[in-house]
């Protein structure tokens, strides 16, 4: 079992994760993260997620650090209160037809949507299946086109994919046994799976993040729920995750914190909080 010496950052996921059912957090938890920031300890966002979203979130409950977004595609520093993008991994736009035709092949009547730093771009038939929840954005009010994000406007930093018929594990299955060149195929529990540029993930961006921080990973407490958050979980020093994780997950945790309605990680920040005071 892996050990950290002295936790200063921890990396924390945010549906399932930091944010209650509900997808709101709590004032415990907003609480819990001011204090983690007084006693020297960072707390890092690492999400799915877009910036706009991303943005939201902060603002409901004073958030002022650095956010990993689109599954370490895009990296966000809100500490003047705006989300400013300081780094993005981009998809090529070859990989991006090539990763569609693949997977068109392989799925017939499979559908897409493509999303850059700040843009989302959804074909007709992928909206018609969304719910506001999905990307937290009104389908009817979503950019649509056949041919996805313009990269000479915008680059790709991440490609989603879902099915009429097919649930998305299952789809995620299919495609991850076929294997798609180029991208980074994860999966976060949404009713959709998602692609990035190979060798993208949260892990990648938190490593570069701590590198540049001067933090080893035995510094770093990882918290997720969900396969997208495998790869951090396992760099990071100590990997935790909530009551509800799915079990790839809880497989490789060090320890199984609350569940996320339960304010998991706020109950694991106080305790480093307590223990930094004592030192």
């Amino acid at each position: 079992m892996k050990r950290a010496e002295q936790v200063v950052v921890v990396a924390t996921d945010l549906d399932g994760t930091l944010l209650r059912s509900d997808r709101t957090i709590s004032a415990r938890t907003a609480a819990a993260m001011a204090a983690a920031d007084a006693a020297g300890i960072r707390v890092v966002w690492a999400t799915a997620r877009a910036r706009h979203s991303i943005d939201e979130l902060a603002a409901s409950c004073g958030f002022r650090g650095t956010a990993i977004g689109a599954n370490g595609a895009v990296v966000l520093d809100l500490a003047d209160g705006t989300p400013r993008i300081v780094g993005t991994r981009f998809v090529p736009a070859e990989t991006v037809a090539s990763a569609k035709s693949v997977v068109r092949s392989l799925v017939p009547g499979v559908t897409f949507a493509t999303v850059g730093a700040t843009r989302f771009v959804a074909e007709a038939q992928y909206a018609e299946l969304c719910v506001f929840a999905d990307h937290h954005r009104h389908p009817h009010e979503m950019e649509l086109s056949d041919h996805g994000l313009s990269a000479d406007i915008e680059p790709t930093v991440k490609i989603v994919a879902r099915h009429r018929d097919t649930p998305s594990e299952a789809l995620y299955e299919l495609v991850a046994a076929a294997g798609v060149d180029g991208v980074e195929l994860t999966h976060s529990g949404a009713p959709y799976i998602e692609m990035s540029a190979a060798g993208v993930s949260k892990a990648t961006a938190l490593q570069e993040l701590c590198e540049r921080w001067g933090t080893a990973s035995d510094s770093v407490a990882a918290v997720g729920d969900a396969r997208n958050d495998l790869p951090m979980l396992v760099w990071a020093g100590t990997a935790l995750c909530p009551s509800n994780a799915s079990e790839p997950v809880r497989a490789v945790a060090d320890r199984v914190l609350e569940s996320n309605d339960d304010d998991a990680v706020a109950r694991y920040l106080e305790e480093l909080v307590a223990s930094t005071t004592k030192r």
